[in-house]
């Protein structure tokens, strides 16, 4: 016969060796729910880290409480936790049935129940205590099922469904688990029997700028232009004669009959003839006439009378 069992009711255990089977519907939401124990001694803690049983070390060193792990049973998914109560040490008064979703929420768990099955009955056995859990604000992370506690030399369960907000991590510290903060929680999430994922989208590429080398400014609109010719200087034009004067010589003026000159030495720097006069070259130098002498008389010689 099944005990359905309530919050906070127990039951003995006659079987030396039981099951805890938790059970649950997948959904896309919540796939994966892990199954793990926590053997106390009586201060209510651990003696060790070894008295952890979780995915990560699923057997215990004394070997009398270990994991069976997840199978599928119709619609539903199955997580199974195996203690040999017999064999169980001396020192461990209780050993804690705990839940987890991987950081999930158990307000997204369907059909979350808690089988106690007698391990030598079978698998196919009818369970000897069932019990449905429902989390108080569904914001639990981690729940702890229920457990099996030592009375007067008996084992008992007792249906607990407690909740923990921060996950496997907070309740295995609560019950003074170390964790390694700088090698990351021993009991983190792990894929195991997950329903496939859809694949990533694909990231949009951001736009990679590219440098254009400068180029030159666009030519004037029409004809390319030509260079403008350097203004060509007339060559200096210095009166007299000389390896520096350019052009006819030009006879230099001085003296009366200057303005005349001046002109003269102005035609023959434009390149003009000159203009002459009945005194040889307009406002050239005056001609020098000769003057008139009168020849000598030629001397009458004279010659002595004979002397007596």
């Amino acid at each position: 016969m099944t005990h359905a069992m309530l919050k906070g009711s127990n039951v003995p255990v006659e079987a030396a060796a039981v099951r805890a089977v938790v059970c649950w519907s997948p959904s896309p939401e919540v796939s994966v729910v892990d199954a793990s124990a926590l053997l106390l001694a009586a201060d209510g803690r651990v003696r060790s880290d070894d008295d952890f049983v979780f995915y990560n070390q699923p057997r215990h060193p004394s070997g009398t409480v270990w994991s069976l792990g997840k199978r599928r049973l119709g619609s539903s998914m199955r997580d199974t936790i195996q203690a040999d109560l017999a064999r169980v040490d001396t020192e461990v008064e209780r050993v804690l049935l705990v839940a987890s979703a991987e950081s999930l929420p158990f307000e997204g768990v369907r059909d979350l129940r808690l089988l106690l099955l007698d391990a030598a009955a079978g698998e196919n056995a009818e369970p000897y205590a069932s019990f449905e859990i429902r989390p108080e604000t569904g914001a639990e992370t981690a729940l702890i099922c229920g457990e099996l506690y030592r009375r007067g030399g008996e084992w008992k369960f007792r249906a607990l469904g407690e909740g923990y907000s921060n996950g496997l991590i907070g309740l295995a510290t609560d019950f003074g688990i170390t964790v390694d903060e700088s090698r990351g929680p021993r009991p983190g999430p792990r894929p195991r029997n997950r329903l496939p994922s859809p694949p990533p989208r694909p990231r949009p590429s951001r736009p990679t700028a590219t440098r254009t080398p400068p180029t030159a400014p666009p030519a004037p609109y029409g004809y390319p232009q030509q260079p403008r010719p350097r203004p060509v200087r007339p060559p200096a034009v210095r009166a007299g004669r000389g390896p520096a004067a350019d052009g006819p010589a030009v006879p230099q003026v001085s003296g009366p009959g200057q303005p005349a000159r001046k002109e003269q030495a102005a035609r023959a720097a434009r390149g003009q003839p000159l203009r002459r006069s009945r005194s040889g070259v307009r406002g050239g130098a005056p001609e020098t006439r000769r003057a008139r002498t009168r020849r000598p008389a030629p001397a009458t010689r004279v010659s002595a009378p004979p002397s007596t």
